[in-house]
């Protein structure tokens, strides 16, 4: 470390430029990163933090949860293979609303569930509502930036039923779209069924063993089982979003790499008769390794400190509408993918400061 830090001392400018082109590119990766979850979050938040390990989907539905249509009778079918309080049937419904007073538009998805189960969720604001009330329902609250406040009506386009906003939930959406949860009281009435007319459900959530969740999938017919994940891809852009922006990430941990074994190997090349001289004075390999990787591993902390305290800072300032989530595991993540990035690009300089030979080394200087 000794050496290292004589020679960021001596040669101030050249270890200054680098470091930038580090924190820029570290910085890149962080906002990217952050971007990611975000879009992750704000598109499929709802089924991410859900209470549940496994889907029950129509067969023919192609993963897609708003695409499937279950019955009672599949649902009673279900409850045979699993029991009753890890079986909660899900409707969802894409809509779109206006609040009172206002003409403006506005899309959110209906998810419909027993408020009393697994599916229930968490009220940040206001209350929770019950199975037996009607026309309350309760709503995430980015609609609050449209205007929307506890005790607020809305009105559903489609079904032309008005709504009380009696709670608030926080994180809850769903194609980028806003949930407002419901009882299946609402939902019966939000498409007009009949009192003798069965109500049809778009998913069966199940908390329970993979085992059970195969044996369904073999057991009853028309359905498919699948786990988070799957339902996941599933959603509409999730999968080709998150894989375009993961394919960038990659890409630049990538451009990462290389510039920093370019930079590194041009200053060894640089510094071949130095080397030369401190291995004819006795310096092992192993010394001037740890050199270079202490320089590496420096400049590399040294800018993901910035980078990070600019990703944070940029972050501050931007609009809530903005979906970015830059949460701590995810900084620690990146921070260590950086490092090892680091290490790895700075073995090309490893390699050629193992082959110099003092003796030719020292030839050239003189």
């Amino acid at each position: 470390m000794f050496l290292a830090l004589r020679e960021f001392k001596h040669a101030k400018l050249r270890y200054f430029l680098v470091g930038l082109i580090m924190v820029l590119i570290a910085f890149l990766v962080l906002f990217v990163s952050g971007l990611a979850k975000g879009l992750s979050s704000d598109n499929a938040s709802a089924i991410q933090k859900m209470n549940a390990d496994y889907f029950v989907i129509q067969k023919e539905a192609d993963n897609r949860l708003n695409r499937s249509l279950l019955s009672e009778d599949k649902l009673r079918d279900i409850e045979k293979f699993a029991a009753s309080q890890s079986t909660a049937p899900l409707g969802i419904q894409m809509t779109t609303f206006t609040k009172k007073g206002s003409s403006k538009q506005i899309d959110a998805t209906f998810f419909a569930a027993n408020v009393n189960g697994v599916l229930a969720p968490d009220v940040v604001e206001g209350r929770m509502i019950n199975n037996h009330t009607t026309n309350e329902v309760v709503a995430d609250h980015s609609l609050k930036e449209d205007g929307l406040k506890l005790g607020g009506h809305i009105k559903d386009q489609f079904s032309g039923k008005t709504f009380k906003i009696v709670g608030f939930t926080k994180g809850e959406s769903f194609s980028h779209a806003p949930v407002i949860h419901m009882n299946f009281k609402e939902w019966a009435a939000v498409h007009n069924l009949p009192a003798d007319k069965q109500m049809l459900f778009n998913v069966a959530a199940l908390k329970t063993s993979k085992d059970k969740a195969q044996l369904i999938e073999k057991k009853v017919p028309g359905v498919a089982v699948i786990d988070k994940s799957q339902a996941l891809k599933g959603i509409p852009g999730y999968q080709e979003e998150q894989g375009s922006l993961m394919m960038m990430i990659a890409f630049l941990f990538v451009i990462a790499a290389f510039v920093l074994a370019v930079f590194f190997y041009v200053m060894t090349i640089q510094k071949i008769n130095q080397f030369g001289v401190l291995k004819a004075i006795g310096a092992k390999t192993g010394y001037l390794a740890r050199h270079i990787i202490s320089q590496v591993l420096l400049i590399t902390v040294i800018s993901l400190v910035i980078s990070i305290a600019l990703t944070y800072g940029v972050a501050f300032v931007l609009p809530n509408s903005m979906p970015f989530d830059l949460t701590p595991p995810l900084v620690l993540g990146c921070s260590g993918m950086f490092l090892v990035v680091s290490v790895i690009g700075s073995l090309l300089s490893l390699y050629r400061v193992a082959k110099i030979d003092a003796i030719e080394a020292i030839g050239r200087a003189a």
